[in-house]
């Protein structure tokens, strides 16, 4: 196929082979955070017969691979500057399906505290051992309790631990805060403004409500969507329900989501997920996780559609696939 050239889009494209130098050195691993990719994927795009421009968010680039590195840094920097917590002190305890765990664990371990996390057992491998890696102290809860029951455990972990504080990524107004102050700054750099339509997962709804707000009042007719599994689409109106797309359907309207934002919430199959998760690494080299399939397969029913002809959408992904070495996406590999 013939490479993508900067006049096929209406935003610059890079020049160089590899990376540029940053011309700079960070005072530590926190300051990593943010400053991810926007690539295009022009193999997928001829593939897939797509009419829209599709770019891919890489979350993983991130300093612990995910986008939730974002709301760990950013929680615990203001709950510290706000007096809540105190360095060798307090306890952080945090229910999660394990990304932000994750970020939240690594800004703790930097920052000088001790953390208790609770997930769903459903959790990947992967993530308890990042976990337990970092030091954090693991409750699981039973899987069919999905969020709802990692919630319930944190609360009574938090009642009964002396000088325990919980970073509440589910109701933390810092959550969308980030994403509408660095990620959707981002997107509207590394486009020139060119970005007609965002596609974003939702858990906590942080990242597509802070992106919402950030950039819809710059661009009229800018869209925001977002996308649940179709197994748990309680935004759509359905019942809660086991699925496999860790980091997305908590079961329940998270105080962090404003719904309002939203132009719509797709609901995608686990099956599609996966299947697309499959796709874009064998057709693009990029392996890229569950959520991240969600996002994708998603994106990608838009940019196959007239309407969108030659508009730009960018796909968040949230993750990478080596997180997800024990789960479906590698089964029968």
């Amino acid at each position: 196929m013939t490479e993508p050239r900067s006049s096929d889009f209406p935003f610059p494209l890079s020049t160089t082979p590899f990376a540029a130098p940053r011309g700079h050195v960070y005072p530590s691993f926190m300051e990593v955070v943010g400053g991810t990719p926007l690539v295009a994927v022009p193999r997928l795009t001829e593939k897939e017969g797509l009419k829209a421009n599709l770019l891919l968010k890489l979350e993983f680039f991130n300093p612990l691979a995910s986008v939730k590195d974002r709301i760990g840094v950013a929680m615990l920097r203001e709950a510290q500057e706000k007096g809540l917590i105190t360095p060798g002190k307090s306890v952080l305890v945090e229910p999660t399906s394990g990304n932000t765990g994750i970020g939240l664990a690594f800004a703790a371990a930097s920052m000088g505290y001790r953390m208790i996390v609770t997930m769903p057992e459903s959790a990947s491998m992967e993530r308890r051992k990042m976990l337990a890696l970092m030091g954090v102290t693991l409750e699981l809860t039973p899987a069919p309790q999905g969020m709802k029951g990692a919630i319930s455990k944190a609360q009574e972990i938090l009642e009964k631990t002396e000088n325990a504080w919980m970073p509440s990524q589910f109701t933390n107004p810092a959550n969308p805060k980030v994403h509408a102050e660095t990620t959707a700054e981002e997107i509207w750099t590394d486009t020139a403004g060119a970005v007609d339509a965002v596609v974003a997962g939702l858990g906590t709804g942080g990242t597509a409500s802070g992106i919402a707000h950030a950039l819809k009042p710059r661009k009229e007719g800018l869209k925001v969507f977002g996308l649940e599994p179709s197994e748990s689409a309680v935004l759509n109106g359905d019942d809660p329900g086991p699925h496999g797309i860790q980091g997305l359907g908590p079961g329940f309207k998270p105080d962090t989501l404003d719904i309002r934002a939203l132009d719509k919430v797709i609901p995608v199959t686990e099956h599609d997920a996966l299947t697309t998760a499959r796709l874009c690494a064998r057709t693009e080299g990029l392996p890229i996780g569950i959520s991240a399939g969600a996002a994708l397969f998603a994106a990608m029913e838009l940019a196959k559609k007239d309407e969108w002809a030659g508009k730009t959408i960018v796909a968040i992904v949230p993750d990478f696939a080596e997180r997800y070495l024990s789960t479906a996406l590698f089964s029968g590999l």
